[in-house]
C-alpha cells in the first residue's frame, strides 16, 4: 500500500493525520498538521518564491522540507506539484515504534510529549538539516512515510504562531489526542492578508 498527496497543501493536510513517519528504529503516528499555500499564504516559506533554504518546497512532491526555527528542526511534507511551492508542517505525532530510543533523545518527558510540537516531533525521530530534500515515499530512504491504518476524526482551526493570514483555519488535528500540541496564537501582523 503506497501513500497518495493531493497536489493541494490544504487536501494533504488532513490526509496526513494517521499516516507514520518512521526514521530508524523510532515510528510516529502524525496527530497534528498545518497546511501552508505558497504564493497564496502569506505565513508561508515559499509565499515570496524560490530561495535557497526553501528550495525543496518547490517540487518534487513526496520530500521532506526540514528548516530551523528557534533552535529547533521543523519538518513539512511537500506535496504540491514542481514549481509550485507549498506543503504541510507535522507539529505532533505520538511514538508507537521506538520508544525507548525517542526517550534517550527527549529525557524526563512524558510518553505523551515525545513528539508533541514540531521541534519535539523532529528530535525524537532524529531529523536534522541532513534530512531536508529526502524523499519520503520510495521506502528506502532515511525517512519513510506509510500510509494510515485507520482514519481518525479530524478538527481544524488557526494555525499556531502565525502572524499572517491568522484567521485561517488550516491547522487539522485528531480529535482528544493527548500528543496535540497547545494551540498558542501570534500578535496578528498589521499587514492586510491578500486573501480576505
Amino acid at each position: 500500500m503506497t501513500v497518495e498527496l493531493d497536489p493541494s497543501a490544504l487536501v494533504t493536510a488532513p490526509l496526513l493525520l494517521g499516516m507514520v513517519l518512521r526514521r530508524g528504529e523510532v515510528a510516529v503516528r502524525i496527530t497534528e498538521v498545518e497546511a501552508y499555500a505558497g504564493a497564496a499564504d502569506p505565513a508561508s516559506h515559499a509565499y515570496r518564491g524560490v530561495t535557497r533554504r526553501n528550495a525543496v518546497m518547490f517540487g518534487p512532491p513526496g520530500r521532506l522540507y526540514v528548516y530551523t526555527m528557534h533552535g529547533h528542526f521543523c519538518a513539512n511534507v511537500i506535496c504540491t506539484p514542481e514549481g509550485v511551492g507549498g506543503g504541510v508542517l507535522v507539529r505532533a505525532g505520538a511514538v508507537i515504534e521506538g520508544r525507548e530510543c525517542a526517550r534517550e533523545r527527549r529525557p524526563g518527558v512524558p510518553d505523551h510529549r515525545l513528539a508533541r510540537g514540531p521541534g519535539c516531533l523532529t528530535r525524537a525521530l532524529g531529523i536534522t538539516l541532513l534530512g531536508n530534500g529526502t524523499d519520503l515515499l520510495s521506502l528506502a530512504g532515511t525517512v519513510d512515510l506509510l500510509p494510515r491504518v485507520a482514519e481518525p476524526s479530524i478538527v481544524s482551526g488557526p494555525r499556531v504562531g502565525v502572524s499572517r493570514a491568522v484567521e485561517r483555519p488550516w491547522r487539522f488535528w485528531v480529535s482528544g489526542d493527548p500528543s496535540v500540541s497547545a494551540y498558542r496564537p501570534a500578535r496578528k501582523s498589521t499587514r492586510p492578508d491578500p486573501a480576505l
